[in-house]
């Protein structure tokens, strides 16, 4: 029979339902990511996992808010770092997601994982919106489903990738966080369904006439999914997606700015605002670590623009 989950409140760090071996990994799973959060977290993935197979196979519900529990197997490396309590995840998303709490918006969570933004975003704190999370892999799915039952079952669940049209491709990778639809079709993996956002229109997932915060974390698919999804990014639609940092070309920043007509917004840590990028050398500049994301926003929506100008003029009054 599967133990319980372990418990952890991020608002107050209680821990509840560990066994000492279990409370001591804990220490150390926040301890190693606030020191390896002066080098963006390098090497903590890998220590985290070697760490959990000396753990009983059990999960950890994390507590995000008063209304968000987030649940994953304890001592994963990726997921851990919620453990320690000054860690924030893609924070510059959470910024847009907790200013846009009033704004009536669903939420597309592609590449889902876990599920992590979806539980969030359709929490109370941030506006209990409507969120579809979506996530091919069957081992993901399944974590995905869970969190979904844990909360009530609040947000929608679709299980196939996200391409640039209908059709099946073969999923493979070694970690949860970045499995990927590019690799060798007849290789190791699964066969998954794949959709294009505008499908997601002509099946009546969504309405055209919506607002839209669209998640992209598809692993190398993120050129294809923007083409897949023409019509969805002409109305009120902000696409969040992941820049890596060790593409020197900025190939996802590049074709949004030069092969769509959407505005390439980008958080500057420099200046703690989300700067529209005309030029895409700022980019040299902000990404940083090579192992890492960044995320760059893009949109052609004036609401949304909007919204993020807004958005920078309070964070402007609040540095001053």
């Amino acid at each position: 029979m599967a133990l319980p989950p372990i418990q952890f409140d991020r608002a107050s760090g209680a821990l509840e339902g560990a066994n000492l071996w279990e409370r001591t990994a804990a220490l150390a799973l926040a301890t190693g990511s606030k020191i390896s959060s002066h080098f963006s977290h390098r090497g903590y993935n890998g220590c985290a996992n070697l760490l959990r197979k000396t753990l009983p196979e059990r999960n950890i519900a994390i507590k995000l808010n008063s209304d968000a529990t987030f649940e994953f197997p304890y001592g994963d490396g990726y997921w851990s770092k919620l453990l320690n309590r000054s860690y924030s995840y893609e924070d510059e998303l959470e910024l847009l997601f907790r200013d846009s709490a009033s704004v009536d918006y669903t939420l597309l969570d592609c590449g889902a994982n876990f599920g992590y933004w979806s539980v969030l975003v359709s929490s109370a704190p941030f506006g209990s919106h409507r969120a579809i999370a979506i996530e091919p892999s069957s081992q993901n799915f399944a974590k995905l489903k869970n969190n979904a039952e844990i909360n009530g079952h609040r947000f929608e669940l679709m299980k196939c990738a996200i391409g640039a049209a209908r059709g099946t491709a073969r999923l493979s990778g070694t970690k949860h966080e970045a499995l990927s639809i590019t690799g060798n079709a007849g290789g190791s993996g699964e066969d998954v369904p794949v959709i294009a956002l505008d499908n997601l229109l002509d099946d009546g997932k969504i309405s055209p006439g919506g607002k839209y915060l669209i998640k992209l974390d598809v692993e190398g698919v993120e050129v294809e999914a923007i083409k897949g999804g023409t019509r969805l990014l002409q109305g009120d639609s902000v696409l969040l997606c992941e820049e890596h940092g060790n593409d020197p070309r900025h190939t996802v920043s590049r074709f949004i700015l030069e092969q769509t007509p959407l505005k390439l917004i980008v958080y500057d840590p420099r200046s703690n605002r989300l700067e529209t990028v005309t030029e895409l050398s700022i980019l040299d500049r902000i990404k940083v670590s090579s192992h890492v994301g960044y995320n760059v926003f893009g949109t052609a929506s004036a609401f949304w623009q909007n919204r993020i100008n807004a958005l920078n003029a309070n964070a402007t009054r609040r540095m001053q």
